[in-house]
């Protein structure tokens, strides 16, 4: 536990972090929107964080230079930190090498051409579970499938915002369970579990908001015209290696190894179908490497702001707010929930802001005897509910210029967000005191 007193000060460079990040993006995307651009990008969240850090070290004038940077070392140094960061870079690595030898796009193809007309919408919200859960990209499976959710929509007479809702319902699904997503990593690697555990726990609140979610679109399928889906090209030996992946991941086998697996395979479908060149393969794979080196230098500041923040007392403080609001274990869990949902809201971001709410959120674990698998799960699933909800997120951004509507009108169709935020309040009410 931290030694330091309890000290709301300490809190300065998180608030300082959010009136930049969170005021620009508003400002940007409501009060002076810039034709072309979302409103919460234009300030990189790196430069937010590299002025949050600089003012922690300015803060506690009690310790040197040299001993902040010290500790800041530290908290970059962790062994879980450590791993995060390799993991997120061999994870790019599949995620190149797997677009560029046609996985997502012949994975799509196949699901969608065995779909048939008449359960064309929850058979979109399926596809977009189970391609978010092999991708590990709620942001790539939306690309792919909101254009043939308008579709959709046209052929059926169906309501676009329902068919666009559904499509990032699924995406959401598979984000937060998929072994090779970003806040995947995030949440159990910060909590030390296994990706495992944190499926095992995790599946048991999303499942039955999936399955609700899926009877209500069952049933406005029924109350619309069967859809001609077309036809899609797909290869099947470029779509086998996501399966073999998912198969790997949920028997439990090391992500490394699952990864590696994973990399392995579609150098061999892309070699065998002619869709990998060695030129394309290897600059796909430094491309998909060099697409997480965003997450990975906020993950290193956010560890670096984190340490500073708990040695001058900041993380004490708020633990101090959740003692004095929530008690035992279910109000732990509350605890975490609010904090993790109110990280997203601010940052825009579900990995930025597991990243920011782990640290806490661990401590609170010890503090109130909490299982890590379900901290991991909680971070994991809280995130992804707020980030499947508000309106200036990539997300539903993506889907909404995609579908050209307004972001606000895909909310009342965002049923699986809504019912796992539901299915997280169930749980947490009807988990047992220990």
């Amino acid at each position: 536990m931290n030694s330091e007193k309890p000290s709301g000060r300490a809190l300065l460079p998180i608030i300082i972090f959010l009136l930049l990040y969170l005021g620009n993006g508003i400002y940007f995307e409501y009060i002076h929107p810039i034709e072309g651009q979302m409103g919460f990008y234009i300030m990189s969240v790196v430069l937010a964080f590299c002025i949050s850090l600089a003012v922690a070290l300015v803060q506690n004038t009690s310790r040197s230079f040299e001993d902040k940077i010290h500790i800041c070392a530290r908290g970059i140094g962790d062994d879980n930190i450590t791993i995060m960061l390799f993991i997120f870079l061999i994870a790019g690595a599949f995620g190149g090498i797997a677009k560029e030898a046609g996985g997502a796009a012949s994975t799509a193809g196949l699901l969608l051409s065995i779909l048939p007309g008449g359960l064309a919408i929850p058979g979109l919200f399926l596809i977009a579970c189970l391609i978010s859960m092999s991708m590990g990209t709620s942001v790539g499976t939306i690309t792919v499938l909101v254009p043939i959710a308008a579709a959709v929509a046209k052929d059926g007479g169906f309501n676009l915002a329902l068919c666009t809702g559904t499509v990032v319902g699924g995406a959401m699904f598979g984000d937060n369970l998929s072994f090779i997503s970003d806040t995947t990593i995030a949440a159990t690697n910060t909590q030390g579990v296994q990706m495992k555990d944190k499926f095992r726990a995790n599946i048991k609140i999303a499942l039955p908001a999936a399955l609700i979610t899926l009877a209500i679109l069952v049933v406005y399928a029924m109350r619309g015209r069967a859809v001609s889906m077309g036809s899609y090209d797909y290869n099947i030996i470029q779509a086998l290696p996501y399966f073999v992946v998912l198969v790997l991941a949920v028997i439990g086998i090391n992500v490394f190894l699952v990864i590696g697996v994973g990399i392995l395979l579609f150098l061999l479908a892309g070699a065998f179908t002619g869709s990998l060149t060695y030129v394309s393969a290897l600059t796909s794979m430094g491309n998909g490497c060099s697409g997480m080196f965003e997450t990975m230098i906020v993950t290193i500041l956010v560890a670096s702001i984190g340490a500073l923040i708990r040695e001058n007392g900041g993380f004490a403080a708020i633990l101090g707010f959740i003692r004095g609001h929530f008690s035992g274990l279910r109000g732990g869990l509350v605890g975490i929930s609010l904090l993790t949902c109110l990280m997203d809201v601010a940052t825009a971001n579900n990995t930025v802001a597991i990243v920011m709410a782990a640290p806490i959120a661990r401590q609170i674990t010890e503090e109130y005897g909490i299982d890590p698998k379900e901290t991991a799960s909680l971070l994991d699933t809280c995130s992804c509910i707020a980030q499947g909800i508000i309106p200036y997120g990539a997300q539903l951004l993506i889907a909404a210029g995609l579908a050209q509507i307004s972001s606000v009108k895909i909310i009342p169709f965002l049923f699986y967000p809504f019912l796992l935020m539901v299915c997280v309040v169930l749980s947490i009410a009807l988990h047992k005191e220990e």
